[in-house]
C-alpha cells in the first residue's frame, strides 16, 4: 500500500524543482514568482533596475520558505505523527523545524537590509554603484540610463527567464533568478570560450550549438560573468555588441544556412555589373533596418529566352541594402531544398517584379 508520506514527499520535491527552475509548463500556467507577485512588482519595461531589484527580494524569501512549506504539508498528509505539536515529535523532525524557521528568519533578515536607505545595499545596487563615473553622478542615475535603453526595440534579448541575456546600446547585462550581473560595453571585451553541440533542440529539427561567451570589465568593481547562446543568434549579438569579441582556441562557430547563403549572395552580387546612381538622386536609409543606406537596385540583366519564370523589370529606386534584400532572398526560398536557391527567382519586396540573383546591383 502506498505511503501518503512518500506520495506528498515526492509530490512536492517535484514541486519544489519545478517553481525553482520554472519549466515551460509551469510559466504557461502562471506559476511563476514574476506572475505570482505582478501586483508589487510592476512591470520590467517602466522599471527594469527596481523590478529586478523587488524580484530576486521577493524570490529569495519564496525559494527560502520551501523547507517551511514541506513541513506544513507534512502535518495534514501525515496527521499520524503529531507534526503539529512540537514537544511530541521525533528529534529530526524537530531539528528540520528549527533548521526551516531559521531559513525564513535568515532571508528575512537578509531583505531587510537589502532595503536600508532606498535598497542601497541590494546586491544589484552595488553593481550599479561600480559604474558610477561621469556623466552620472550617482547609482540611481545609473539605474535610470538602463531603464532607458531597455525600453527602446532594438536592443538584444535572449535566454530564458532563469538566464537572459540583455544587450542594449551601453550595456550587457545578464540576469539571473537571484542576481542580475552588468557590464558597461565600452569598459568590457568578450570571449567565446566554449561551444558544445546538442543533437536535440525543441526548436529545431538540426543539431543546436551553445556558445558560452566571457564577459570581462576592465572596472576591477565589475564581476565577469559568463553568457550563453545559440550559435543562430551569435550572428544578431555581434551586430548589436560594439565591444570586441574574441575567439578561444579550438571553439568553431557554426553558421546558419541562412548566414551561409547571405555570404555567398553578397558574394555573387559583387561580381554583377554595379549601378550609378543618376546625378542629383540621393541614397535613402534601407527601408528594412533603417541603419545603412539602401545601397542595392534590381536591373534585369538576366535573360533567360522562352523560360517560365523569367525575370522582369524594377521601377523601383534604390530602397534596400543589400543584407535585408539577401534576407528577403533567402526568406522566400524552400527551406528544404537550399540547393536550389542560388538559381531561383524571387518576387521584389516593393514591386513583386521577378528577379533573380544576377539582376541585384550594388549602388555606385
Amino acid at each position: 500500500m502506498e505511503s501518503p508520506e512518500l506520495n506528498f514527499t515526492l509530490a512536492y520535491i517535484v514541486f519544489s524543482l519545478c517553481f525553482v527552475f520554472t519549466p515551460n509548463e509551469f510559466r504557461t500556467a502562471g506559476l511563476t514568482i514574476q506572475n505570482l507577485f505582478s501586483s508589487w512588482l510592476g512591470s520590467e519595461d517602466v522599471g527594469f533596475t527596481q523590478y529586478h531589484i523587488r524580484r530576486t527580494s521577493i524570490t529569495v524569501l519564496v525559494h527560502s520558505a520551501l523547507p517551511l512549506g514541506y513541513y506544513m504539508g507534512m502535518c495534514i498528509a501525515a496527521p499520524e505523527k503529531n507534526l503539529g505539536y512540537i514537544h511530541q515529535v521525533r528529534d529530526s523532525w524537530r531539528a528540520f523545524l528549527l533548521l526551516s524557521l531559521f531559513l525564513q528568519l535568515a532571508s528575512w533578515t537578509l531583505v531587510i537590509y537589502w532595503s536600508r536607505r532606498h535598497w542601497h545595499n541590494h546586491p544589484m545596487s552595488r553593481a550599479l554603484q561600480a559604474h558610477v563615473q561621469p556623466p552620472h553622478s550617482n547609482w540611481g542615475a545609473v539605474a535610470t540610463s538602463i531603464n532607458t535603453e531597455f525600453r527602446r526595440i532594438d536592443k538584444f534579448a535572449t535566454g530564458a527567464p532563469g538566464a537572459r541575456v540583455i544587450v542594449t546600446d551601453s550595456w550587457v547585462v545578464k540576469v539571473t533568478t537571484y542576481h542580475v550581473y552588468m557590464a558597461l560595453q565600452s569598459d568590457c571585451h568578450v570571449t567565446v570560450t566554449e561551444s558544445r553541440q546538442h543533437q536535440l533542440s525543441p526548436d529545431s529539427v538540426s543539431p543546436a550549438q551553445i556558445l558560452t561567451l566571457r564577459v570581462e570589465s576592465i572596472n576591477p568593481a565589475v564581476r565577469s560573468f559568463d553568457i550563453r547562446l545559440n550559435s543562430t543568434e551569435y550572428a544578431e549579438l555581434r551586430e548589436k555588441l560594439h565591444a570586441p569579441i574574441r575567439n578561444s582556441a579550438n571553439v568553431v562557430i557554426h553558421q546558419t544556412i541562412s548566414e551561409l547563403f547571405l555570404e555567398t549572395f553578397r558574394a555573387q552580387v559583387d561580381l554583377n555589373q554595379p549601378y550609378t546612381l543618376p546625378s542629383g538622386q540621393e541614397m535613402e536609409p534601407c527601408i528594412g533596418c533603417m541603419q545603412v543606406p539602401a545601397n542595392t537596385k534590381l536591373v534585369s540583366l538576366c535573360h533567360t529566352e522562352g523560360a517560365e519564370n523569367e525575370c522582369q523589370q524594377c521601377f523601383c529606386r534604390p530602397m534596400w541594402c543589400l543584407s535585408c534584400l539577401g534576407r528577403w532572398f533567402a526568406s522566400r526560398q524552400d527551406q528544404q531544398r537550399p540547393e536550389t536557391w542560388l538559381s531561383s527567382r524571387v518576387p521584389c519586396p516593393t514591386c513583386r517584379a521577378r528577379f533573380c540573383i544576377l539582376d541585384v546591383c550594388v549602388v555606385r
